[in-house]
């Protein structure tokens, strides 16, 4: 809108100077600014400048547009007259400027360090020791003694007899049946014929037999046993005791120290600074309040610029060291040594004894019965047997059929038997009495004593050492230093008036506008180029 406004505004007023004919005052002033539009639409290339003059000759310049831009005071004269003249320019200055630095500064801290004193330590220790005793004691013991005892037994036999008895049994008798049918073939007829045959008929006979019985006795017999009989007997007998006993040895181990070593390491330490400088920022096509352009400015910049320097520094390695320290333990041995004692050995001695006892034996009896025996007698009789011929005739008769008929009959039989008979005999039978009997025996026994011995730790204490280092730290310090520094200012210049005059013919070609170049062109009263207001 401001740029509209100052491009629209300008023409007219030249317009207007132009048509009237009347000049501006002494003390009226006209300002261009850089950047107005010029006669053919350009941009000037002056700075804009205010310009202060006399009225000039109608006739020379009035309310011309010069070509730079600048508009010249109505009626200024044309002769030796001088101008003030507005106009910029880049000044140079010496400023001062506080800056922070950093200092480097060397300074101490303190740090503890512990390290670890072996000391050996000697100390008692109680131990238990088991020496062996040998006593005494009264033991109890059962023996089982042979007591010889008779008992009497009763026993069964079975004695054998013969008895009668009466059997039944069944015979089969042959028993004739007559039948009669009717058939067409040979018709046989019977005929009677004496014959012999021969029947087996029991007969009872009485036999005498004559058979052996073992008869149980008892006989007494006497017979010789050995018996170990035991009996205490006192041996010498020698044994080996392992004694102990505590023998100081010395020995060594592995301790770990560590140890400081100390080296030079190269370390690199960043650093920098901070620089100040002028930097000039451009307006970018900017305006004021009032419509005129904004000028380039000028800004302080910090940089930081960045250093690395490389120190030697000195450094604390710590290495792991081993030593062999020597060190006295205890150590519990044992010797043998050969004893002697008294022990109560059991032995047994052979016996000869004797001793009665009964034994059951059997004597062979022969004795005599009396049994029936039955045998068969062959016997011959006589019978009539019809005998069956045929002769060729067809005739209806009847036969004979012989079946068997079963016959139950009684017979006497001569059985075996036994009959049980309870006896007694006596037998002797070995009886274990338990016999409760006592010996002396000899036995060992540990007793535990209580022993002291001394050995040795090694025992490590902490010791804080102080140790001292330097470092080095960045202080920051504010510092005041000059810089140059570019500033615009507004200087007041006398220019002369006369620098366009007699150019009447040309005056377009020197910027006055005091020629008719624009009505030649064919423009109207303002003469300016391009003019859009129809004038």
């Amino acid at each position: 809108m401001k740029k509209r406004l100052t491009f629209g505004f300008l023409p007219w007023v030249a317009a207007v100077a132009i048509c009237s004919g009347s000049g501006f005052s002494h003390g009226q002033e006209s300002v261009i600014e850089a950047g107005s539009v010029l006669a053919n639409g350009g941009v000037a290339h002056t700075e804009p400048a205010i310009v202060e003059g006399e009225a000039a000759a109608p006739s020379a310049a009035e309310g011309a547009i010069v070509s730079e831009g600048a508009i010249v005071s109505e009626g200024a004269a044309a002769g030796g007259a001088t101008r003030k003249v507005l106009r910029r320019e880049w000044v140079t200055e010496t400023r001062d400027v506080n800056v922070t630095e950093y200092v480097q500064e060397q300074r101490e801290r303190s740090y503890t360090v512990t390290k670890r004193v072996p000391r050996t330590e000697q100390r008692t220790r109680e131990y238990t020791v088991n020496v062996p005793e040998t006593r005494t004691k009264t033991v109890n013991y059962t023996v089982n003694t042979t007591v010889p005892e008779t008992r009497t037994r009763e026993y069964t036999v079975k004695v054998p007899y013969t008895e009668t008895i009466e059997q039944n049994y069944t015979v089969m008798v042959p028993v004739k049946e007559e039948k009669s049918r009717s058939w067409t073939v040979k018709v046989p007829y019977t005929e009677s014929v004496e014959q012999a045959y021969t029947v087996n008929v029991p007969v009872k006979e009485e036999k005498t037999a004559t058979y052996t019985v073992k008869v149980p006795y008892t006989e007494q017999r006497s017979a010789s046993y050995t018996v170990r009989v035991p009996y205490t007997e006192q041996v010498e007998e020698t044994y080996t005791v392992r004694v102990p006993y505590t023998e100081q040895m010395t020995g060594y181990r592995t301790v770990s120290k560590r140890v400081p070593v100390k080296e030079m390491k190269t370390v690199s330490v960043k650093g920098g600074h901070w620089e100040t400088s002028a930097k000039e920022i451009s307006a970018n096509g900017k305006y004021d309040a009032e419509g005129n352009p904004c000028c380039p400015k000028t800004v302080c910049c910090r940089t930081w610029v960045p250093t690395c320097e490389s120190k030697e520094v000195e450094t604390t390695r710590w290495e792991c060291t081993t030593e062999q320290v020597p060190y006295t333990y205890c150590v519990t041995k044992s010797r043998c040594e050969t004893r002697s004692r008294t022990k109560c050995v059991t032995k047994f001695r052979c016996e000869e004894r004797t001793r009665n006892y009964c034994v059951t034996l059997s004597r062979c009896e022969t004795r005599t019965r009396n049994y029936c025996v039955t045998k068969m007698v062959p016997e011959t009789r006589t019978r009539t047997v019809k005998v069956q011929k045929c002769r060729d005739e067809i005739r209806t008769g009847t036969y004979c059929v012989t079946k068997m008929v079963p016959e139950t009959r009684t017979k006497s039989v001569c059985v075996k038997k036994f009959r049980c008979e309870t006896r007694t005999a006596s037998y002797t039978v070995n009886k274990c009495v338990p016999e409760t009997r006592s010996k002396e025996v000899c036995y060992t026994v540990m007793v535990p004593q209580q022993r002291t011995a001394n050995y040795c730790v090694t025992l490590y204490d902490n010791v804080c050492e102080t140790k001292t280092c330097s470092y080095t730290v960045c202080v920051p310090k504010c510092v005041t230093k000059q810089i140059q520094v570019k500033v615009c200012r507004t200087v007041c210049e006398e220019v002369p008036c006369d620098a366009c005059s007699g150019c009447s013919s040309d005056a377009d070609a020197c910027g006055c506008g005091n020629g008719n170049a624009g009505k030649a062109k064919g423009h109207k009263g303002c003469g300016l180029l391009r003019c859009r207001k129809g004038c």
